[in-house]
């Protein structure tokens, strides 16, 4: 037994999907602004005690979380 599987008709298929969209540049920035190494010259400022290494990485997931949020609301489909 063979079955045979319809194809929909072109009224029947999704739109295409486009993944071109200039908010996915702004993806860049999490991942460019960390690897920037004047950031990390340096112990001072200190917040709290903790030094500045530290503190920025936790401010670089902060911002990463940030524009991954932007560009989630901005590209979804409406």
């Amino acid at each position: 037994m063979s079955t045979t599987e319809e194809t929909p008709s072109p009224s029947e298929q999704p739109p295409a999907r486009s993944d071109r969209n200039h908010w996915y540049w702004l993806l860049l920035v999490p991942i460019v602004v960390p690897l920037l190494p004047m950031l990390y010259n340096g112990s001072d400022p200190t917040l709290w005690g903790i030094p500045r290494f530290y503190w920025l990485q936790l401010l670089f997931v902060v911002l990463s979380v940030g524009v991954t949020l932007v560009v989630y609301r901005q590209t979804r489909g409406r």
